[in-house]
């Protein structure tokens, strides 16, 4: 039996922080502006590339009007 891979905790990130983005319909630039990041940093987190800080994962999950838990919820497909 072929073993399931088991998505690491950046893909996670990513995959989640596009998804509540594009559900508010906010564009990289508007969300990085309305969190005080840059937008090379949430391009970043998207592809799994960055390891943001806790503080950034907190200014991203506030202005997604989120828990930060939410930004690794392993549930959501």
């Amino acid at each position: 039996m072929a073993k399931r891979e088991i998505p690491s905790t950046k893909r996670i990130l990513a995959r989640n922080l596009r998804r509540l983005r594009l559900e508010r319909g906010l564009s990289q630039d508007d969300l990085a502006a309305e969190a005080g990041i840059r937008q090379a940093l949430v391009s970043a987190i998207e592809v799994a590339t960055a390891n943001p800080t806790l503080e950034s994962l907190d200014r991203l999950a506030s202005a997604l009007k989120i828990d930060m838990a939410a930004l690794f919820d392993r549930a959501v497909r």
